[in-house]
């Protein structure tokens, strides 16, 4: 595993839990993180993320575990399609009846996803902020996008629709759906305050 020379750990506000994440982003992004909770089902996540040079995604690997289970998902980029391939050992909806197979049986429907948003994970909202370039831009700039998001504990993957809108004093609009939350950034465009998830 690459040493990477900086880390972020981000407390979860909503329920018993947190994240780890060290990374490297001297050139695009390079992250392994870690993330734990207690709900709906306790579960732990290990992650290794890459960014390219535009800040595009372009891997992500999740391997996820709790009681009874284990899952994993690899997500790899290529000429402008996902290959997405998953595993399972155990059985998640002995403990989590409602969880959907992970992966997707869609994915054309991920045809314009940049950036892979890992669910409740701060770090993964960096990636269309830096990518459109929204730091330091003028209050009202908004953009929307199409993210490829992994659900957790299931690592079902689907499109999501998200639009992220300057605000200035270093916070941007996150709204998805009927969802939104205005997330406080540090200088690098990192999450300090996600409000209602997570906090450093």
């Amino acid at each position: 595993m690459t040493l990477l020379p900086r880390a972020l750990v981000w407390r979860r506000t909503d329920t018993t839990g947190g994240e780890y994440a060290g990374y490297d982003d001297r050139d695009g992004l390079t992250a392994h993180g870690y993330a734990f909770t207690a709900a709906p089902v306790a579960y732990a996540c290990r992650y290794e993320l890459s960014a390219d040079s535009r800040w595009a995604s372009s891997r992500l690997d999740v391997t996820v575990e709790g009681p009874g289970f284990l899952r994993t998902l690899k997500m790899e980029s290529a000429s402008g399609r996902w290959r997405i391939t998953t595993s399972e050992r155990g059985n998640l909806n002995a403990v989590l009846p409602t969880a959907p197979l992970a992966g997707t049986e869609e994915p054309e429907r991920l045809a314009d996803a940049l950036d892979v948003d890992l669910y409740a994970s701060p770090l993964t909202n960096t990636l269309p902020i830096r990518r459109l370039n929204l730091l330091g831009r003028p209050a009202g700039t908004s953009s929307t996008i199409t993210a490829a998001w992994v659900l957790l504990p299931s690592l079902a993957v689907v499109p999501s629709e998200q639009t992220y809108t300057v605000l200035g004093d270093g916070r941007i609009r996150y709204a998805s759906g009927t969802f939104s939350a205005d997330l406080t950034l540090d200088e690098g465009g990192y999450v300090v305050t996600y409000p209602g998830l997570a906090e450093r």
